[in-house]
């Protein structure tokens, strides 16, 4: 009787074993867990946004001015600024002391207007989506934010099988999200927030 029940055990251990295996095998990548708040975040110019730049009691240097694409903007007595990755506040202050050459204590306000953001924050999305697209981050957007704006997925698009590369400190990661339940079974757990510079991939599916 003994040698029969460690022959049980045995065998259910080993079956457990197995299972564990295959189950590792067939994940991979964490799921990814939704989050309540989402990260505090400073609005930084890009290449693409309009800067509306007032100079107090100085119209003739007030204007708005477009980024270029290499980050910089070129004003009336301030040439070539880089603007890109600044908040408002902080190209106000550069702008004043490079004015301060010319203008006594001037004192500058900027506005942005046509948001995109750097490049390093925009939220890309690629694959199965109705409208793959690169998106500027606002602060509190989530993946279902994210999906609104792209149009969705395509009919051939695997949903639960899609993920979200971030990157953190020390590395990449990659999580996996699960939009058919978001999208279709309106599983509001399946919402996660998303962080500047964060990929959405959407891969089709085979069958």
């Amino acid at each position: 009787m003994n040698v029969l029940r460690r022959a049980l055990i045995t065998r259910a251990l080993a079956c457990a074993s197995a299972a564990v295996l295959l189950a590792g095998c067939r994940t991979q990548h964490a799921l990814a867990p939704p989050e309540d708040s989402a990260p505090l975040h400073d609005y930084l110019i890009g290449p693409g946004d309009s800067v509306n730049i007032l100079v107090w009691r100085n119209p003739e240097v007030s204007l708005t001015v477009a980024v270029r694409p290499d980050g910089k903007i070129t004003t009336p007595l301030v040439e070539d600024l880089m603007a890109s990755g600044k908040t408002s506040t902080q190209l106000a202050r550069d702008i004043e002391q490079a004015l301060g050459k010319f203008i006594q204590q001037p004192v500058v306000t900027v506005i942005v207007t046509n948001f995109a953001g750097p490049y390093a924050e925009q939220i890309r999305v690629i694959g199965a989506a109705a409208k793959p697209q690169a998106l500027p981050y606002r602060q509190g957007m989530s993946l279902m934010d994210v999906l609104i704006t792209v149009g969705g997925i395509t009919d051939f698009a695997a949903g639960n099988k899609a993920s979200v590369i971030r990157v953190r400190e020390g590395g990449q990661q990659q999580m996996r999200v699960r939009l058919d339940d978001l999208l279709r079974d309106g599983d509001i757990s399946a919402n996660i927030m998303m962080r500047p510079g964060d990929v959405l991939l959407i891969p089709e599916s085979f069958f």
